[in-house]
Formats: C-alpha cells, structure tokens, sequence
C-alpha cells in the first residue's frame, strides 16, 4: 500500500476551507490502495497526527513525513500554498501532489502573477501596486518605484468600479468592491488587515468562468465552468456560505470561446512553472466578448462543490481517479 500523507487545517484565513477539502479527498480515496496518514496544522501551527478522529501532537515532524511515500498538502492560503510546505518537503525529500515552490509563491501572490501574465501575453485587467508601510501605504509603479500614496493617482489610472485585494490570499478572504473615494480607502484599510502588499484592480462588467488544469504526461485543461454568484461578486459568502450560488459545467459559451481559455489556462500554468494541478479563473466581458485572466489557484478547493473535480468530472475523470492521477504524477515526478 501506498503510505499517504493527507496534510491539512493551517495558519491562514482559510483553514476551515482546508479541512473540509481534506476531508472531502479521505472521502473520496481508494483505501485498499492508501495507507491514510491524517497530520492536521491547527490555527496555531501545531501539528498533530489524527488516529481514530484523535489528536496525537507530532514531536518529531520529519520522523513522521519522512515515513510517507506521499504527501498531498490539502492547504489552503498563506503557510499552505504559498511555497512554504513545498519546501519543507523539497528538503526532505518526500514527493508531493502540486506545484513545486516557485509556481506557489508566484500564484500565490496576485501581484507578481499579474507581471508574469503580463509577460506572458495573458490579456488582463489594469491594476495599480500599493504597499502598507509603518506610516500609510506608498504606490509602487511599473518600474518598481515608490511614489506617494494618493487616490487620486489610482483613479487616473483606473475607473469605478475597482476591486481592492490583498495580493496574498486566497477564496476572497479581504476582497472588496469600491464605487467611490471613500469605499476606495476603507477596501484599501480592510485588506491592508491580511497583507502588506494590495493590488487595486480596475473592475469589469463580467462573466466568471474558471478552468482546471492536470499536469501529466501532457497539460491537460479541462472544459470550463462558470459561476453564478449569489451575491454581486464571488466573494467569501458567496463561494460557500450562500446555497443560492450555483456552476454551470459547461460554460452556456462558444466552443471557440472555450478552446481560447483552455489555451489561456495552460499558458498561465506553463508561465508560472507549474506542476500537478491548477485552477485558473477568467473574466469574459460582458459587452465585448473579450476573455481576461483573473488569477491562477494551485492548490483549489477540494470540496464537493469545488469546481476543480467537478470540471473534470465533467470530461469524464472521476473524484477518485482524479486523486489517483495526482498521486501517481507526484510519486513519477
């Protein structure tokens, strides 16, 4: 049998998210094939082993992840996803399900994403880079200098309405809509709670659709979905508090329109290096029909209603096989 790791829980925002994908993959795997070892991070840090739905604190961490022959770090959000676990397994040397460390970090931070799209000819919505310092917040230009912070550079550069990120995080945790001045400068306050580093992006009268990738022999996308936010955008609430929320697999859109964000979709994943899987999320305007990436997630929910299995679902790979499919790349790799 193969000996499993499923990590799960961690420090960030979106550790209860983790824990109901983690508890989703369990569900979902073959048992007569995996060993299952259960580490759970709390909010703390801490790990712990779960036997029989009980805690047992982990005092030697590379005693315990060096007996795995895989670990899949069902994580979510900062200390998760961001290329820190990566490297801690990279130094081990125990293989793992996903991106390697820079695909990570850079898909974790929407800014530096932003650049690489950018790069990559991936089209994209405008966007202006501010950083929280000890004494307000300094705007940083496309030549990484720091200019004085006032809304009015952001408001030549961009019309209302805007969305306010922290460039670190993930599932809209601190993501606001700003229609004036003032909302501009409390999504800003708001966001600046979870990151130093916020991007203020121009807002678009669209249509979102995602898009799920599996690195293998080939990258392969997956057909694409849209959502149906409950609310005015896919927010926090929206995405799993909120029932009236609902996908569509697949997208009521053109097969021209579909194979376009399906090449889109594997040239973010190939721009960023990533490896094992993805989902990258797009923006189809209303009035124009034209396609911008929104942001690419390396480590997608995994719950029932995550969009990621249910994509692939859709092409004919089921739950299970899918987990299976990641496994085996993450041992081969």
């Amino acid at each position: 049998m193969i000996k499993l790791g499923i990590v799960y829980g961690g420090v960030s925002t979106e550790h209860d998210i983790s824990v109901m994908s983690a508890k989703s993959v369990i569900e979902n795997l073959d048992k007569e094939k995996y060993e299952i070892h259960e580490i759970y991070i709390n909010k703390y840090g801490k790990w712990y082993e779960v036997i029989d739905d009980e805690k047992e604190e982990i005092y030697n961490l590379i005693w315990t992840l060096k007996k795995l022959d895989v670990v899949f770090p069902v994580l979510h959000g900062l200390g998760g996803e961001d290329g820190t676990i990566q490297g801690m397994l990279e130094m081990l040397k125990v293989p793992y399900v996903g991106c390697k460390v820079l695909a990570s970090s850079v898909g974790m931070d929407k800014v530096y994403a932003k650049i690489i799209f950018e790069k990559a000819g991936i089209p994209e919505a405008p966007y202006v880079y501010i950083k929280k310092k000890e004494n307000g917040y300094i705007i940083v230009n496309e030549n990484f200098e720091e200019e004085e912070f006032k809304v009015e550079s952001i408001t030549k550069k961009l019309n209302y309405p805007m969305f306010v990120k922290p460039s670190n995080s993930g599932s809209s945790v601190g993501v606001k809509k700003a229609t004036n001045n003032e909302e501009l400068k409390m999504a800003i306050e708001n966001a600046g709670q979870y990151d130093n580093k916020i991007l203020i992006e121009q807002g678009i009268n669209a249509r979102e659709v995602e898009c799920a990738i599996l690195d293998g022999t080939e990258v392969r996308a997956s057909t694409v979905g849209e959502i149906m936010s409950a609310e005015e955008f896919y927010s926090f609430d929206a995405k799993y508090n909120i029932p009236e929320s609902k996908t569509i697999i697949p997208a009521d859109i053109s097969k021209e329109q579909i194979e376009q964000i399906q090449k889109l979709a594997i040239r973010a994943f190939k721009a960023i290096d990533g490896s094992g899987l993805a989902r990258v999320d797009f923006f189809i305007e209303k009035d124009t029909n034209k396609i911008y990436i929104n942001e690419i997630n390396t480590m997608p929910g995994f719950t029932k209603i995550s969009m990621y299995p249910k994509l692939f679902e859709a092409v004919g790979i089921k739950y299970s096989e899918l987990l299976d499919k990641l496994i085996a790349n993450a041992i081969k790799d």
